[in-house]
């Protein structure tokens, strides 16, 4: 069960001028669910992207990657189900030839089009299938299809992952939406899912991919379910330029404001994905601050996120808080002091100082910490006292529910 997320409301969810949707359900894997996305970009559109850094990349990544640095890039074609990973030559052929069959349809060059994969690793697309379903997406395509598409996209998420947002930028409004997918093989080494975030502001083509490797680190690089990196995440941003407004070509106040407003969005879908982490019943923020750098923030924060002895104390409101210590103490800070180092454990409602002085804090009390450990909404603070640096990371517990989930995945 997702932790405080719910179904977004399909009316807040707002087209973007000069982008279309639509949906099939294609029988992939699943009989009776829409499971085939496309995408279509106005002539003029701008894409940026980032991908898994897996050294087993799916053939969709592959071939991603080729076109974007082609450019003048026009559509996007999403299929769930399967993954098209570890499917040799046969699955770089498959994506090529999605490519080719939804260039037919709309009339674009197969280089302008974006494909992506997202399910079942080692088993080959059913191209039959995908290929027949092309059409009956391209047909729906349609500006409000992004509640249809954020449903599209999933696989073990439980709810659909979507947010919008107006920002005005010198007098003139641009909007940005996104959907993204995922809820499990979730950890940090680029997106760590598959995340579409779009918006009608014109942008030149390198800050773009400035803004998108921005986002990505803030939000889909600070999140963690498991630990595991998948072989087919893929984050694109894209900019159809239909705002009205002037190209954004340097980093003025208008590209501070457009980058903070996909960062925004980009941090929305990745908490929801965290939130519903397979078998999550708890959300928790890792904070570390007080570090040297911010890169050991970060080391410190994940090493506490990936630890199943911390997340499965936290699945069972169990404050056997001396993990988080080991925690950090593994973390590869090799010069670190753990007798100036504190730790608070909080939710929304209070905070208690856990740890000070490389032992227990004599304020401490365990009752105080199972009370608090009891809230769907849990943090982690930790002051490392060796410089000014800061990070925080996102995670859930682990659940009886996450080993039954993979389990049975492919049932």
């Amino acid at each position: 069960m997702a932790v405080n997320l719910t179904t977004p409301d399909p009316a807040d969810l707002l087209p973007i001028a000069g982008l279309r949707l639509g949906v099939a359900e294609a029988g992939l894997r699943k009989i009776g669910r829409r499971d085939l996305t496309v995408i279509e970009l106005t002539p003029g559109s701008r894409a940026a992207g980032v991908f898994t850094q897996n050294r087993f990349c799916a053939a969709p990544v592959t071939v991603c990657r080729e076109h974007l640095a082609a450019g003048n890039i026009r559509a996007l074609v999403i299929n769930t189900g399967i993954a098209n990973a570890g499917t040799g030559e046969q699955g770089l052929r498959d994506a090529h030839a999605t490519c080719r069959a939804l260039a037919e349809e709309l009339a674009i060059d197969p280089h302008q089009v974006l494909p992506f994969s997202t399910g079942v690793i080692l088993e080959p697309l059913p191209m039959e299938r995908l290929l027949a379903g092309l059409p009956r997406a391209a047909a729906d395509l349609r500006p409000d299809g992004w509640f249809d598409a954020a449903h599209a996209i999933m696989t073990t998420d439980t709810i659909a992952k979507a947010a919008s947002m107006r920002v005005d930028i010198g007098g003139q409004t641009v909007t940005v939406t996104g959907i993204a997918k995922g809820a499990g093989m979730i950890h940090p080494n680029m997106a760590t899912m598959l995340g579409f975030i779009a918006c009608d502001a014109a942008v030149s083509q390198p800050l773009l991919e400035e803004i998108v490797r921005e986002a990505a680190a803030a939000s889909f690089n600070s999140i963690t379910v498991d630990g595991d990196t998948s072989t087919n995440d893929s984050f694109i941003l894209i900019a159809t330029g239909q705002a009205g407004k002037a190209e954004i070509t340097a980093k003025d106040a208008g590209y501070r404001a457009l980058a903070e407003a996909i960062g925004g969005i980009a941090v929305r879908l990745a908490q929801a994905i965290v939130r519903d982490g397979e078998g999550a019943s708890k959300f928790m923020s890792i904070t570390v601050e007080g570090g040297a750098s911010r890169e050991e923030c970060r080391q410190a924060a994940y090493a506490v996120a990936h630890s199943p002895l911390v997340k499965t104390a936290f699945f069972a409101s169990d404050p056997n808080l001396g993990r988080i210590l080991a925690a950090i103490g593994y973390a590869g800070i090799v010069d670190l002091d753990v007798g100036r180092l504190r730790v608070w454990l909080g939710n929304p409602d209070e905070e208690t100082l856990v740890a000070e002085h490389g032992g227990r804090a004599a304020s401490y009390a365990e009752e105080t910490g199972a009370r608090i450990m009891r809230h769907a909404e849990l943090s982690v603070r930790v002051d490392l006292a060796r410089g000014q640096a800061k990070a925080t990371v996102w995670t859930c517990d682990f659940s009886y529910d996450y080993v039954k989930i993979n389990a049975d995945y492919r049932s």
